[in-house]
């Protein structure tokens, strides 16, 4: 299960709509061979490593980091139990069942109807961790969002004229631009844009990463440019704005390049319920939201932030400064949001720190 759970660590986001997985065949107590998941319209991790063991597949034993699929309506490629089936193997193990209701359960029913001995549970912890972005959105619709920002150790994120480049220090941002890479997009408010003329590229190592996230950016009042950088960068860019926006300003951004998604205002923003459904529709199981301060503040007054990541750099910037959330949050420190299953991770002379927030549990 190691060698599976490795396995689909290589190709996380990379498939998505699609779950990320990875499988391996044991004969002989030897690990025969490992396949993973492709990009949507290739062969599940099943499939693969059942071709690369070719004949040595019968009566073998198979590690899988989620259920074995079924068959359903509109199913592109042959059914995983089938193929498991069909080559002879022994015993099938699986971390979690597939929480997809199209599913659930059934490839499993599959393989022991077969004949097949089927197991659950082996490597279940792991497996959920890496799949908490499909798993969520099987079971709501919803992506799962990452909120993400740098800020000082008193919690700013700029200084009061605006200077903010670079709080954190190489390491730092390398790694969010890895975590960039695999998400399936990136998220920001219109003050950003204007602000900073970002990029929202996945760099890692300073170059372009093959896939890009989708960029989107939510502006309910028509303020960013269509000469905007982010306009003339690889990939998809998703404007999110409101019905009273100016037309001709969706008009120009729609000729810049952008899909323009109308949603409902809310308040000084932007309905974050409707903006999330009609994203969840569209495919998009992850999010990396940076803000700003407004954005990531709406994130966690409506509960819609699913993980937090925080990078901290040891300075103080004072409390004119620009803060990383814009949240009135709790009243009592009993009511504050405290991360779950929080890691610390040192990088270079910045911590960062991540977890769960809570207001979603795979069920």
């Amino acid at each position: 299960m190691r060698h599976a759970l490795s396995g689909a660590r290589m190709v996380r986001g990379q498939t998505s709509p699609n779950p990320w997985v990875g499988a391996s065949l044991v004969a002989g107590g030897q690990v025969i061979a490992t396949g993973v998941t492709s990009p949507v319209g290739g062969p599940h991790a099943e499939a693969a490593a059942l071709q690369l063991a070719g004949s040595r597949a019968r009566g073998a034993d198979v590690y899988v980091t989620l259920e074995p699929c079924a068959p359903f309506e509109g199913k592109r490629t042959q059914p995983c139990a089938e193929a498991l089936i069909a080559a002879g193997v022994r015993r099938v193990v699986v971390a979690i069942e597939d929480p997809d209701p199209k599913v659930r359960g059934r490839g499993i029913q599959m393989l022991r109807e077969a004949g097949v001995e089927v197991s659950i549970g082996d490597g279940a912890e792991a497996a959920l961790e890496l799949l908490r972005p499909y798993v969520k959105h099987r079971q709501t619709g919803l992506p799962y969002v990452i909120a993400k920002f740098a800020a000082s150790l008193d919690g700013r994120t700029a200084t009061r004229t605006g200077d903010s480049k670079w709080i954190t220090g190489e390491a730092a941002r390398e790694r969010a631009h890895k975590e960039r890479a695999w998400v399936d997009a990136i998220m920001v408010g219109s003050g950003t844009v204007v602000a900073d003329d970002p990029s929202l590229t996945a760099r890692p190592g300073g170059e372009l990463a093959q896939r890009q996230p989708v960029r989107i950016v939510l502006d309910s009042r028509g303020r960013i440019s269509p000469d905007a950088k982010l306009f003339r960068e690889p990939g998809t860019t998703i404007v999110a704005t409101a019905g009273g926006a100016p037309a001709e300003w969706k008009r120009s951004i729609a000729a810049a390049g952008a899909q323009v998604l109308e949603c409902e205002a809310s308040g000084a923003g932007l309905n974050l319920d409707q903006l999330l459904a009609a994203l969840g529709e569209q495919g998009i199981l992850s999010i990396w939201a940076e803000g700003g301060a407004t954005l990531l503040g709406s994130l966690f007054e409506g509960h819609h932030a699913d993980e937090v990541w925080a990078f901290l750099a040891p300075m103080v910037i004072g409390s004119d400064g620009r803060p990383a959330v814009e949240w009135r949050g709790a009243t009592t420190l009993t009511e504050a949001l405290r991360l779950e299953d929080v890691v610390t991770e040192q990088l270079g002379r910045d911590v960062l720190v991540r977890g769960y927030t809570g207001w979603w549990r795979p069920q």
